[in-house]
């Protein structure tokens, strides 16, 4: 199909990136505060606020309490470019927005020096290592461009391939309409070792098809037939909630016809990554 169009492209992900960063602590360090690692006897010059009063009070003698600041994780962005994605009936596909959002995640993390990547978990070929490098990141926002309404799903076998690859934790946001049922039990083993997070892309047919009494339809990437109505939502949003929140994932629906940029600045200073995904 046309790829999307290149200035009002780059001025939405700019824009994205600069409402992500508004308001926030650009330090070295991601995250919030510090995180506890031990108590210590006291030393002289210590400061009296970092006394570890209990361990104190249990012992008799004066401990203080010691930190480290957060880590800096990368960030791999695991992109949908399947074909359900490019399939609209507003004037904003998930595929155009979740391409928006990944560019502008990514420039945000650059702005905080935190090293980004990412994956794409249609057939096409996309795979790039974490890095601060911003000519990578355009590449990569250009081939996204471009798309297929007919490209099949590889969300599953993508993610088995990324997690042995991966050698320390990474902090990985996966954009997706999370149409492909075998990957959510993927996604559940990813999160066991690494900070992981779902913006599911949602259509507003998707929701609710108004007007309409039963039909049936057909899903872009399986083929798979759904009978439904238009008073129901045909895609089971509150399992895959409830499923991805008792494996401690973070989860937020993205509405293709509703703003977002401040629902995306409120999840991720909520979580704080960008703060949990920067330890």
């Amino acid at each position: 199909m046309e790829p999307l169009d290149s200035r009002k492209f780059l001025v939405a992900v700019r824009r994205l990136a600069d409402s992500l960063n508004y308001g926030t602590d650009r330090s070295l360090f991601l995250g919030s505060g510090l995180e506890f690692v031990q108590s210590r006897p006291y030393l002289p010059g210590d400061p009296i606020k970092s006394i570890d009063w209990r361990v104190t009070a249990r012992t008799g003698k004066i401990f203080v309490k010691e930190y480290e600041a957060p880590k800096r994780l990368p960030v791999y962005l695991v992109m949908d470019t399947s074909a359900s994605m490019a399939i609209s009936n507003y004037r904003h596909s998930k595929y155009e927005l979740g391409v928006q959002i990944a560019g502008g995640l990514a420039l945000a993390c650059l702005d905080r020096i935190s090293p980004v990547g990412i994956i794409g978990v249609g057939s096409r070929p996309l795979h790039f290592q974490p890095s601060l490098a911003k000519d990578q990141i355009l590449q990569w926002l250009h081939k996204l461009r471009k798309y297929r309404d007919d490209e099949p799903t590889q969300m599953a076998e993508r993610l088995t391939q990324l997690g042995p690859s991966l050698p320390h934790r990474v902090f990985m946001i996966i954009i997706s309409d999370m149409h492909e049922p075998g990957a959510l039990p993927i996604v559940k083993r990813l999160s066991q070792r690494h900070d992981c997070c779902v913006l599911q892309m949602r259509d507003p047919a998707e929701r609710t098809l108004r007007g309409t009494g039963f039909y049936r339809a057909r899903e872009a990437e399986s083929g798979q037939t759904i009978v439904g109505h238009g008073r129901k939502i045909w895609s089971n949003h509150e399992k895959l909630k409830d499923d991805l929140r008792r494996s401690g994932i973070d989860h937020l629906v993205v509405d293709t016809d509703q703003p977002i940029a401040l629902r995306l600045r409120q999840f991720f200073a909520a979580r704080g990554l960008i703060g949990r995904g920067a330890r």
